[in-house]
């Protein structure tokens, strides 16, 4: 939800309702960013900023129409940008995460450009561009997007408030944050490209369950977590954590490398990604999460 004004920032600038293509020059490397601007955008009244990252192989275009996050954003008011990666990987793109294998098992290029500083950066500004509460800057993504949100909330805690990787949940090691960090991530069981088993690729050695331990023991949750049951997921929620922070995983029985809920997907990437379900709308259900952090302080 828009806040109060704050001086130094993008506030009071218009900005066009829908969705642009913005070229920018950040540290030193030329970047691409979709960012969508909700309609009834109020340039007056910080807005919340939610970053969402591609997969491998994939870019900020796919992702938009992958995830169809712009109809969430319109219907309760935030910004949302797509970054895209710098690293060429297929038809698309790869994210430079420190020290993880890319698909296939290399490492990122020599001099790769830092997709942790280009996040943190691109923060700044589209915040001297739109009027966003920087206390409510959030990241979600899919696969190789959601391993680096991960690491966004390791290495840029200062700067992301909460994140809701989707098919690419991670625990960073080593994770320098000492914040709590509100996790949120959602995973299905069919998915063949990182299992929910783990045992995948070099980047994708333990399970879904795993990483999520490993995040609530980070935020100093209670070790046992709560564990309920519904129609085609299982909800695992970890609470009593320090700081109002919690972790939850959504286990999305019989779904593979899909958005929850998102738009439908030819048959083409259905049979490449694995079926999708409607048993969770991940955009309605991690914006819940997102607002709720933002009220929290993160």
């Amino acid at each position: 939800m828009p806040s109060a004004i704050q001086s130094g920032s993008g506030c009071g600038r218009r900005a066009a309702v829908g969705s642009t293509t913005l070229h920018l020059n950040v540290d030193g490397h030329g970047r691409v960013v979709i960012v969508h601007v909700p309609n009834g955008y109020q340039p007056t009244a910080q807005t919340s900023l939610v970053l969402n990252l591609h997969g491998t192989e994939s870019t900020a275009r796919q992702q938009e129409l992958f995830s169809g996050m712009d109809t969430t954003a319109d219907r309760d008011a935030f910004l949302v940008a797509y970054p895209q990666a710098l690293i060429e990987a297929g038809s698309g793109f790869d994210w430079n995460i420190p020290g993880v294998p890319l698909l296939g098992g290399s490492l990122p290029p020599a001099g790769a450009a830092s997709d942790v500083r280009f996040v943190i950066d691109l923060v700044h500004v589209l915040s001297a561009t739109y009027c966003i509460d920087d206390k409510r800057v959030f990241a979600t993504g899919i696969s190789g997007g959601g391993r680096m949100a991960s690491q966004l909330a390791c290495d840029a805690s200062a700067t992301i408030a909460a994140v809701a990787p989707v098919a690419g949940l991670r625990f960073p090691t080593p994770c320098p944050s000492a914040r709590a960090v509100p996790v949120m991530a959602f995973h299905g069981t069919a998915d063949r490209i990182d299992p929910y088993a783990g045992n995948g690729q070099a980047y994708w050695t333990y399970s879904v369950p795993t990483a999520a331990t490993r995040w609530a023991a980070h935020d100093g949750c209670a070790p046992r977590p709560h564990v309920r049951n519904g129609s085609g997921f299982t909800l695992t929620t970890y609470s009593g954590c320090a700081t109002s922070a919690g972790v939850t995983l959504y286990t999305l029985a019989g779904e593979g490398h899909e958005w929850p809920g998102g738009p439908t997907m030819p048959i083409s990437i259905r049979t490449l990604l694995g079926p999708q379900t409607r048993a969770v709308d991940a955009n309605t259900v991690m914006w819940a999460f997102f607002e709720k952090a933002g009220a929290n302080g993160g």
